[in-house]
């Protein structure tokens, strides 16, 4: 049954995974879009730490993990976005759907697992709309607009050394495109009149590019406590973003009177190195409390295409918290005390920085993993996330949003030797 459940998942994400609009935010205008969350909606509900690592759920920003990984599994997982926009002459709400991640993890033995994936990394979905006065003192309709993202397919494997620690290591290579229109009518030429014509220039930008991130993690106890620690580290590499850029002269009934492509070539754009460090303190199968810090050398980030001169970028930090509490994982009477309770705090500096204001995220978040098909070991989970980023200062956006997450981890024993025929 899990397999063809697999394959129905497989082939519905396929479709959908680079179809999908991610995001509205304003800021996906700038760089490659708005980042998201590369892990599963089980830790993004603790805050997106990734310190805690079992043998049943993927892990897919610790490696490392993967080695404590003992059941055939499959994870997918979806996101309803709502947002709301604010700034001095402006409140607008917009609603997206996503689809996250799709992911199989298959132990190897006792001591090594891998995982494969597919997952969307980095969105773009922007409408920005204004009116203003040129040069000329001519009144002008200006629009930008961008739609697409890039998506990452993945394979990691983690090997325990001994019972104290794990090594692992995760491949990604990144690929697909984003579209940018912006799009000029003169509504007033000085004379009461218009143009007929507005020009429109669009540009598809392709990439690809990989990315290679090693872990290392210990686990032991001290004083009935159960520890854990991670280290997470990817270097530095180049994504290759190639330029088209097609202008033309629409008239007032959508037809296109002239137009001309133009190939802008190849640019190379850094994805910056991050190193990430978390520690944790808990009781097996009880509950767990972690922290972690993350550093993101985003101060060599760069857009891949032309950028308002007051954009910039600075090194990014985020700091979380997060945990989780089960009440009674094995009772027979309650089926709420088997219930997986989650909570996070993250904090972050994006490292975008606009008109000199740094563009910062935080958010609260809770969730809950609840059994499925009485005492198996598959779940569902499910995630809120509310916070804001950025800011109304210097005539810029606060962005207000709330998300509800549902993840399915179906596990299976899909290896184990018979003891009968």
């Amino acid at each position: 049954m899990i397999k063809r459940i697999i394959l129905s998942f497989s082939l519905i994400l396929s479709a959908q995974a680079f179809a999908q609009q991610g995001t509205a935010s304003p800021y996906s205008y700038y760089g490659i879009g708005d980042l998201g969350y590369n892990g599963t909606n089980e830790y993004k509900a603790m805050g997106g730490t990734s310190v805690y690592s079992d043998s049943l759920h993927l892990n897919l920003l610790n490696p490392a993990a993967i080695s404590k990984l003992q059941a055939t599994t499959f994870t997918v997982g979806s996101t309803s976005k709502f947002y709301n926009f604010k700034s001095d002459n402006s409140n607008d709400n917009i609603k997206r759907q996503t689809i996250d991640y799709f992911v199989v993890g298959l132990p190897i033995s006792k001591k090594s697992g891998v995982i494969f994936g597919l997952q969307p990394y980095s969105s773009v979905g922007y409408k920005i709309e204004r009116e203003q006065m040129n040069e000329l003192n001519q009144k002008e309709f200006n629009q930008l607009e961008g739609t697409g993202g890039i998506n990452r397919v993945f394979l990691g494997t983690g090997y325990e050394i001994n019972k104290n620690f794990q090594v692992g290591i995760q491949a990604s290579y990144f690929f697909g495109n984003t579209d940018n229109t912006n799009t000029i009518a003169l509504l007033d030429a000085g004379d009461g009149f218009g143009l007929l014509t507005s020009t429109n220039e669009k540009r598809r930008i392709d990439y690809k590019g990989y990315e290679i991130r090693a872990a290392l993690q210990y686990e032991g106890k001290y004083k009935g406590y159960d520890w854990k620690a991670n280290l997470t580290y990817s270097p530095e590499t180049k994504l290759t973003a190639d330029n088209v850029t097609n202008l033309r002269i629409i008239n007032v009934n959508g037809g296109i009177v002239d137009s001309k492509e133009i190939f802008n070539g190849s640019t190379k754009l850094t994805k910056p190195q991050e190193l990430a460090i978390g520690a944790g303190i808990g009781k097996d199968l009880k509950w767990f409390v972690s922290g972690q810090f993350t550093y993101i050398e985003n101060s060599k980030l760069a857009s891949s295409w032309s950028t308002a001169q007051y954009a910039g970028y600075e090194d990014t930090k985020r700091y979380a918290v997060g945990g989780f509490y089960i009440p009674k994982y094995n009772s027979f009477t309650s089926y709420f005390d088997r219930v997986v309770y989650r909570a996070g705090f993250r904090y972050e500096n994006t490292g975008l920085v606009l008109k000199n204001e740094s563009i910062n995220d935080y958010a609260f978040s809770l969730g809950a993993g609840f059994p499925l098909f009485g005492r198996s070991l598959s779940n569902v989970n499910i995630g809120l996330e509310y916070g804001n980023k950025g800011t109304k200062n210097s005539g810029l956006v606060k962005e207000n949003y709330f998300n509800l997450s549902i993840g399915l981890s179906l596990n299976d024993f899909w290896f184990l030797k018979r003891k009968f025929d």
